[in-house]
């Protein structure tokens, strides 16, 4: 013969009524969904085509600004910091950092040039390309005597800087104005 002793889980359970804990708990129990991220509120991209388009999607915005939205153009040359880079419909997709330099939006036998002082480039897959600058100014609204004066300023600046933050900020001068001078003489 063998004694068992009951265990705990043989026991029924005692029927306990009182909710208070659960409904105040699902009061204020905290929020568990995931945040929402920003993509979560954009629109999404056209899915990329099986064939190549003819034409490119370009939005070119500034922080105060939106220059050119959703255009149809037949290429795009872009200032990269790797160098001049020439986007097409069906260009791979590519992020780049703009440097000071010459934008150029061509459209037909029309061509429209801006000078950017920096910012990025985003192209996708899809042929869309959104190129989002700092400053941009359409190259014909361009004064080259004062580019001339304002790099003469910002050289001499540079050489009589005494301190790595004096000299950093000529040096961000003379080369935008260096960048406009090319872009009006080249």
């Amino acid at each position: 013969m063998t004694w068992r002793r009951p265990f705990s889980t043989d026991l029924p359970a005692a029927n306990r009524v009182d909710s208070t804990f659960p409904n105040a708990w699902k009061e204020v129990i905290p929020n568990t969904e995931p945040p929402m991220t920003p993509s979560a509120f954009m629109k999404p991209r056209p899915a990329t085509p099986s064939s190549i388009p003819s034409k490119l999607s370009v939005n070119f915005v500034l922080p105060y600004s939106s220059e050119l939205s959703g255009k149809e153009v037949d290429m795009v040359i872009i200032p990269a910091t790797t160098g001049q880079m020439g986007v097409l419909p069906g260009h791979v997709a590519t992020i780049a950092e703009l440097k000071p330099g010459v934008l150029s939006v061509h459209e037909g036998n029309d061509v429209t040039k801006y000078f950017v002082s920096g910012g990025f480039a985003f192209v996708h897959a899809n042929s869309f390309a959104d190129i989002v600058a700092v400053e941009a100014v359409p190259l014909d609204q361009i004064d080259p005597n004062l580019v001339q004066k304002g790099l003469t300023e910002f050289t001499q600046k540079l050489s009589t800087a005494s301190t790595d933050e004096e000299k950093a900020e000529a040096q961000i001068g003379v080369d935008v104005h260096s960048a406009l001078n090319a872009a009006l003489t080249g």
